[in-house]
């Protein structure tokens, strides 16, 4: 059965050196899956949020519109938190492998300087993220018993806080993905080309050692017969 080059079979096959300095290929896929996922919850709340609001831009469905960006925010903050997971070490990946040419010029140039102010956006909805953790551990002592009504609003605040980081990862987040698909695949093509002069280079080293061998010692000359003497 054949994997893929970033399976995880594939990955126990290599050296322990390559499969560390390119681990962060393993993540790139959950990223591509969050990307899309924000899209599916930005783009059709985008296709009929103006018909919540009038001319102006104000709601005047005053139970569609908030219920709307409610479960836009709630769905594009599930995937905020699998960028939250994977794509800082996806992120120190790609600037470890790309190259000062890829930032000038070629297919990732553009992608690769989207992803300027992405350590801010990771950053802060870290942060958000670490005090919502500290909300429900608060929660879990002082209110254990109506924990649900103070977790929904709670959560609903946080998704709402969170929608601004979701809002620059669907831009952020597909130029990170391009530019880590690029880098795995470049790293793929490579890794053959490397064995190769490995291989020689081992090949030319078991050759110097066969010459550098000393000579084995020749035989001694056998002795000269002597000419038998004549019988008197």
């Amino acid at each position: 059965m054949s994997t893929s080059p970033t399976s995880p079979a594939s990955a126990a096959n290599r050296s322990p050196a390559i499969t560390d300095h390119l681990a962060w290929r393993l993540h790139v896929p959950a990223l591509a899956s969050a990307a899309a996922g924000i899209a599916r919850a930005s783009d059709p709340w985008d296709t009929v949020s103006d018909s919540f609001c009038d001319h102006d831009g104000w709601p005047i469905d005053e139970e569609s519109y908030p219920d709307g960006k409610v479960k836009r925010d709630a769905e594009a903050w599930k995937h905020v938190e699998v960028f939250l997971a994977h794509g800082p070490e996806v992120l120190a990946g790609v600037r470890a492998t790309a190259n000062g040419a890829d930032y000038f010029e070629g297919p990732i140039s553009e992608d690769l300087r989207r992803l300027h102010g992405i350590d801010t956006t990771l950053e802060r909805a870290g942060q958000l993220q670490h005090e919502w953790d500290q909300i429900m551990t608060l929660m879990d002592a002082s209110l254990p018993g109506s924990r649900k009504i103070y977790e929904s609003r709670a959560e609903r605040i946080r998704n709402a806080d969170g929608w601004r980081y979701a809002d620059e990862l669907s831009f952020q987040g597909p130029a990170l993905v391009r530019a880590a698909d690029y880098l795995a695949g470049r790293a793929d093509s490579d890794q053959p080309s490397q064995t190769e002069r490995a291989r020689v280079a081992l090949a030319r080293s078991a050759a110097g050692n066969r010459e550098a061998l000393p000579a084995s010692p020749s035989a001694p000359p056998a002795p000269t017969p002597m000419a038998p003497g004549r019988s008197r």
